[in-house]
């Protein structure tokens, strides 16, 4: 249980349901009940932003590229992105979540986190307050979101996404330890595919694996990452809902099963970091002046080198491109490689729409057709 001055925690954590796509079948009566892309384009280049739930069906995702899901779902519609209405869209629940509390971080357009501990209505219940705010984006915006109510952040958010779409799960006080106990652990933040398959080698699959283990043996097996991991699997997260949140950097990186040691792996996996980098970004509204690759070899030891450009950037092509000539200015003979990620940082204008759609040379994360 998280306690704020001796009083526990309520906090909800909202997820709007496939948000760009249901904005754009909400707004045009032929794409509804039609599996639809957001970004990408029938020619195949550029990559899915948002899927909608016809569409996920045939296992299209975000961050895929339009190729794969066309062979996927030959019959997929793509969308060019409407950034100006989703930011209404995006505006007006906000506007919901006011009627509650102020004390309110959106996470991106689509997702924030709210700390109802004392709301503003009197009400004194957080799963009734996530029912109203439901009730009232469906009502008024006829958008579905779907919520998760808890003590902690931690569980708040993965709680948001058992029962999507327009899903509600509320985890009290009393259930969080069988909770995260039966929590698979691919489901426990910053564990990606690789980390995920390096804990299931250790027999490790749930959280109630995790917690057999000592601090320091998490530690020693998982890095600095194993301090966290010793604190959630015990319902420990003491982190509040912070109301001003500036991004200093954003991107993603992977630690590897097995060290690399060609240029060709190296390349391979700097593509899939990418398109990771480029969905969050897309979700954040951001583009950065700075691209950063870090590198930690097998003997531990980390270098970052970054470049910067006159102006934001935010697409695939000069993200992955400039890492790959930053890795090549690397010596990496007789050097095995354990981990690699990509960020980009010094954002300028936080509204990317206008540059990616006004400079096709530049940014070329979604394509006209």
């Amino acid at each position: 249980m998280e306690k704020s001055s001796g009083v526990i925690r309520k906090i909800i954590h909202i997820d709007m349901d496939a948000f760009y796509a249901s904005v754009e079948q909400r707004d045009n009566p032929d794409y509804r009940g039609k599996p639809i892309a957001v970004g990408g384009s029938p020619t195949g280049r550029g990559v899915v932003a948002t899927a909608s739930y016809e569409a996920r069906k045939f296992g299209v995702r975000s961050a895929m590229s339009s190729r794969k899901a066309m062979q996927l779902c030959p019959h997929i519609i793509f969308v060019y992105p409407r950034f100006e209405a989703y930011k209404t869209a995006s505006r007006s629940i906000r506007e919901i979540f006011q009627r509650y509390t102020d004390i309110i971080e959106p996470l991106s357009l689509d997702e924030a986190f709210l700390d109802v501990t004392s709301d503003k209505q009197n009400i004194g219940s957080a799963l009734e307050i996530a029912q109203q705010i439901k009730k009232a984006i469906k009502s008024e915006l006829n958008l579905t979101a779907s919520a998760g109510v808890s003590t902690n952040k931690f569980v708040a958010k993965i709680a948001s996404d058992i029962n999507k779409p327009d899903g509600l799960t509320f985890i009290g006080p009393s259930k969080i330890e069988k909770f995260i106990n039966n929590l698979p652990v691919e489901k426990f933040f910053g564990v990606g595919k690789v980390t995920a398959d390096k804990m299931k080698s250790m027999n490790l699959f749930t959280g109630a694996d995790l917690k057999k283990l000592t601090e320091d043996e998490l530690v020693k097996r998982f890095g600095k990452t194993g301090y966290f991991y010793y604190k959630i699997v015990r319902g420990i997260d003491e982190r509040e809902v912070q109301t001003h949140r500036e991004t200093k950097s954003l991107g993603a990186e992977d630690t590897f099963m097995y060290d690399l040691d060609t240029i060709e792996e190296m390349h391979k996996e700097l593509d899939r970091i990418g398109i990771t980098v480029v969905n969050r970004l897309n979700k954040s509204q951001l583009a950065g002046r700075t691209v950063t690759l870090k590198i930690k070899y097998s003997d531990f030891t980390q270098i970052t080198r970054n470049h910067s450009f006159s102006n934001p950037v935010s697409d695939l092509e000069t993200i992955t491109d400039t890492a790959k000539q930053l890795l090549g200015k690397v010596d990496l003979e007789e050097k095995t490689v354990r981990l690699l990620g990509i960020s980009l940082s010094n954002f300028g204008e936080s509204e990317i729409r206008s540059r990616r759609y006004g400079d096709p040379e530049q940014l070329r994360l979604f394509d006209e057709y």
